[in-house]
């Protein structure tokens, strides 16, 4: 596939679910691409088909990230500075990646615990030249003594049970933002529900706020 078949194909895919990607983020997401494709070869990052990709590749990888950007935090007029960011079980880099790109502002941080995985993000994130980036080659329980500094905790493909609900607790300020892709509905303890959104036929974003402290939490939440 030439840069400009990827590069029509995945503009025409975030059209179709409403979403907009600029010129220069379309180059950024094709290097992901093109090195998530080369590594992929050696360590499992990801089980999407990607030579060639198919329309299913284009909406997880990268539909699903673009579009949710504008869903996941407060609007700026509330929120005027850049949120701290986790995400966590970053595997492959996406939805961290794509949404990076696209947010370049936000400080992220990448949690993986599989040293192979965490050696391509670091890759990733030098190749892309991504700003206010760490990689953090650590186990979920060693983020449970964090002291709630982020604002915005991302989530796929990671169990939503206990232990994420207390991890995100621990990492994320009061009324901080827990975002989980690909979960349709979901009721998680200290969590109120934001918001589900559908980010294209097949995908669901749902939007947690972590409860303050001393606050009753919203019933169907507990």
């Amino acid at each position: 596939m030439t840069s400009a078949e990827f590069r029509e194909r995945l503009g025409a895919r975030v059209s179709r679910a409403g979403g907009q990607v600029s010129t220069q983020d379309l180059e950024a997401l094709e290097s992901y691409f093109r090195l998530l494709a080369r590594w992929n070869t050696k360590v499992n990052l990801t089980g999407l088909p990607l030579d060639p990709p198919r329309d299913e590749t284009f909406d997880r990888l990268f539909v699903e990230p673009i579009v949710a950007a504008d869903h996941l935090l407060p609007a700026t007029d509330v929120m005027p500075f850049a949120p701290v960011w986790f995400d966590l079980g970053s595997g492959g880099g996406s939805p961290a990646i794509p949404l990076k790109i696209v947010r370049p502002e936000w400080p992220l941080t990448m949690v993986e615990a599989r040293e192979r995985k965490a050696t391509f993000l670091r890759e990733a994130a030098r190749t892309l030249r991504l700003s206010n980036t760490d990689i953090a080659n650590v186990r979920f329980d060693d983020l449970l003594q964090s002291m709630g500094q982020a604002d915005l905790v991302t989530v796929r493909a990671v169990k939503v049970d206990a232990e994420l609900g207390a991890v995100s607790t621990s990492l994320l300020r009061e009324s901080g933002r827990l975002a989980l892709f690909g979960v349709a509905e979901i009721s998680l303890r200290g969590f109120d529900l934001v918001q589900t959104v559908e980010l294209h036929s097949l995908s669901t974003l749902t939007v947690l706020s972590r409860v303050p402290r001393g606050t009753k939490q919203v019933d169907g939440n507990r």
